[in-house]
C-alpha cells in the first residue's frame, strides 16, 4: 500500500471514529420512513405507515420494483415488548417496512411504548385481552377491512397466536411468526437449563406466577445488558469488526444503526415478563398447545388460520428446535415452518433478509 493510499486510509479512520463516537446520531438513518398514529392509549400506538411515492427504492444491493397491485388485506405488525421500532426501518435498504409497502402491502405497527415503573405492574393479560384488540380494531376501523394479517416478532408472535386462540377471531386471515419460542427447553442449553430450574422450584413449592411484578421490572439499560450478554461473543465480535472496517464509512454508518436500536432497548414491565417467562420458558406450556392469559387459556388448536412459523438458523435466543414446533400446535390445515439466516436480530433486519426471510413471508401472504 502506498504511503498516499495509507494516510487516506488513516485520515478516513480518524474521521469514522470520531464521528461513531462522539456524532453517532449524525450516522443514523433509522425510523425515517414516515408514518401517522392511528391510535394511542397511554403507553401504546398504532401506526400507519404511508404509501411510497417513488416508482423503485433499493433494498440491499439492488433496486426493487414498486408494485401498483395491493394486497387487499391490511398487515399488523405486532412488535414484542422491550424493543424499539427501529428494527423495523433500520435503514432505508434494510428497512422491513419499506419492503413490504413496495410489496403492495398496507402497513400497520403496533408500538408498546417506553414503560416507567408506573408500568410495572401491567401483565400479558392486559396486553393480549385489552390492547391488542383495542389496537386491531382501530386498524380495522381506519382501513375498512375486518381481515387482518398478523405478523409477530419474538414475543409479538406469541401474543398473536394467544389472540388469536383466546378469541377465535375468524378475521385474521394468515399469521406469520419471526423468532417465537413455542418449545423452551429444546432451546439449546439454555434451555436446559430453564427445564431444571422449573423442576427446583416445583420441588421447592415455589410458584414463579406470584412472585409480585414490580419486583421483575426490568429498566431498558438492564435489557440491553442481557441481551449482550447472550451473545458476548458476537457482541464483541461486532466491536471487533467495527475496529477493523474503521476506514470504511458505510460499515461504520451500519454499524452506528444496530447500536441505535441494540442501545435503546426499553424497559419490560415487571407482570408481562413474569408471565412469559413462566409459559415458554418455565412451564413450557405451549410445547403442549396452550398458553394462559390471566384465568382464561389460549388453546392453539383453536388457529383454524394458516400460520408460517420462522425460525433464524443462528438464533441463540429461540433456536430452530424451540421454533419449529409451531406446526404441531396450532390447528391450522395450512401451516408452514422456514429456516432463514440471521440470528434474532438478523431474521428482522439483516443483510440477507429480503432476499430470503422477507421474500419467504411476501410470498407466503399472497398466496
Amino acid at each position: 500500500m502506498s504511503s498516499a493510499l495509507s494516510l487516506r486510509r488513516i485520515s478516513h479512520m480518524s474521521s469514522n471514529g470520531w464521528d461513531r463516537l462522539f456524532k453517532s446520531e449524525s450516522m443514523v438513518r433509522a425510523g425515517l420512513q414516515p408514518f401517522e398514529i392511528i391510535h394511542q392509549s397511554g403507553i401504546y400506538s398504532v401506526r400507519h405507515y404511508l404509501p411510497l411515492t417513488e416508482e423503485s427504492i433499493s433494498m440491499g444491493d439492488e433496486t426493487l420494483p414498486v408494485t401498483q397491485k395491493r394486497n387487499k388485506i391490511p398487515l399488523v405488525l405486532i412488535a414484542p415488548l422491550a424493543v424499539n421500532m427501529y428494527v423495523y426501518d433500520l435503514l432505508p435498504e434494510r428497512s422491513f417496512v419499506r419492503y413490504l409497502m413496495a410489496q403492495g402491502f398496507d402497513v400497520y405497527l403496533i408500538d408498546w411504548g417506553k414503560p416507567t415503573r408506573k408500568q410495572a405492574g401491567l401483565t400479558l393479560e392486559n396486553y393480549i385481552k385489552e390492547f391488542l384488540p383495542a389496537c386491531l380494531n382501530a386498524v380495522r376501523a381506519h382501513s375498512g377491512s375486518q381481515k387482518l394479517n398478523l405478523q409477530g416478532w419474538s414475543m409479538g408472535g406469541g401474543m398473536a397466536l394467544a389472540y388469536t386462540a383466546l378469541f377465535k377471531d375468524e378475521n385474521i386471515n394468515k399469521i406469520v411468526t419471526f423468532g417465537t419460542p413455542i418449545d423452551g427447553h429444546a432451546n439449546g442449553p439454555i434451555g436446559q437449563q430453564y427445564k431444571r430450574l422449573a423442576h427446583l422450584l416445583k420441588s421447592a413449592r415455589i410458584n414463579f406466577r406470584k412472585v409480585p411484578a414490580k419486583l421483575l421490572y426490568t429498566p431498558g439499560w438492564a435489557n440491553v445488558i442481557g441481551f449482550k450478554l447472550l451473545d458476548p461473543v458476537g457482541s464483541l465480535k461486532g466491536y471487533w469488526n467495527l475496529v477493523s472496517q474503521l476506514h470504511d464509512r458505510e460499515f461504520v454508518a451500519q454499524h452506528a444503526n444496530q447500536a441505535a436500536f441494540i442501545d435503546s432497548l426499553e424497559a419490560y414491565p415487571g407482570g408481562a415478563l413474569r408471565d412469559w417467562f413462566a409459559s415458554i420458558w418455565l412451564e413450557n406450556e405451549t410445547a403442549h398447545g396452550h398458553f394462559k392469559v390471566g384465568k382464561a387459556v389460549a388453546n392453539f388448536k383453536d388457529i383454524t388460520c394458516p400460520v408460517l412459523g420462522i425460525a433464524g438458523k443462528t438464533d441463540n435466543l429461540a433456536n430452530v428446535a424451540c421454533c419449529k414446533p409451531i406446526t404441531k400446535v396450532v390447528g391450522s390445515e395450512k401451516s408452514e415452518f422456514f429456516i432463514g439466516p440471521g440470528g434474532h436480530i438478523g431474521i428482522m433486519s439483516g443483510k440477507e433478509s429480503p432476499n430470503t426471510i422477507w421474500a419467504k413471508t411476501v410470498n407466503w401472504l399472497n398466496a
